[in-house]
């Protein structure tokens, strides 16, 4: 069974998440990789990287084949990143110009900016995005922001998808029983993610503030 192996994931602090997510495998087989997948773009904390290997495992044992793990995983990829674009589209380019005019700190025009940048890399933000723990689901709402065409999107998001599915489906597949390893690796990847967004707000931060004060200073 597919979730007695996930037992050896418990000691992580998803453990819980991620045998609850797992079982849905085990009840309806490989439509709830897709299921699975679908709610780790909508909630990012959902680790893939423990899902998907947990899938090739599930294959492994012949539960399913691999082929379905990694056409459902990608499936539900697309699903969740249109429900994220969706979004994104909602809010707008306008909205959000709005909003960002009345944050301190924050100005209209980095919205401007951002989708300028966006109009010219957007393809392959959103490919290599779907590389990048944390970044692969919330890529899809700028895109909607800027309404980078459908078929572009989900050209570089089933693309990107792919392969991301493919690599952690045939590494659960390769590894069996031990494919719990693969969520302690992405663990420490996902850290440093996490430490570089940091890095990158407080220099946001120190950039604008003493932006603003050379303005007031001038003015005055």
């Amino acid at each position: 069974m597919i979730l007695a192996a996930s037992e050896h994931a418990d000691q992580s602090w998803l453990g819980a998440l991620v045998d609850w997510v797992v079982s849905l495998m085990d009840l309806i087989g490989p439509v709830g990789v897709g299921i699975a997948i679908a709610l780790e773009n909508l909630f990012p904390p959902i680790p893939s990287e423990a899902v998907l290997p947990a899938a090739g495992f599930a294959a492994h044992q012949g539960s399913f084949s691999v082929v379905a793990a990694i056409i459902w995983a990608t499936v539900g990829s697309l699903v969740g990143a249109l429900a994220l674009y969706a979004i994104g589209a909602l809010v707008g380019v306008a909205r959000l110009r709005w909003l960002f005019d009345r944050i301190p700190l924050l100005d209209g025009e980095d919205i401007d900016k951002t989708v300028a940048w966006f109009h010219r890399h957007g393809g392959a933000a959103v490919f290599f995005g779907r590389f990048l723990p944390i970044f692969r689901s919330l890529i899809s709402i700028p895109a909607g922001v800027v309404r980078m065409p459908i078929w572009r999107f989900l050209l570089y998001t089933g693309l990107g998808s792919l392969i991301w599915n493919t690599v952690f489906v045939m590494l659960g597949w390769v590894l069996g029983s031990a494919w719990p390893v693969i969520e302690d690796y992405m663990g420490v990847v996902q850290n440093v993610v996490i430490v570089a967004v940091v890095i990158a707000l407080v220099w946001f931060v120190a950039v604008r503030v003493r932006t603003l004060r050379r303005r007031r200073a001038s003015e005055e």
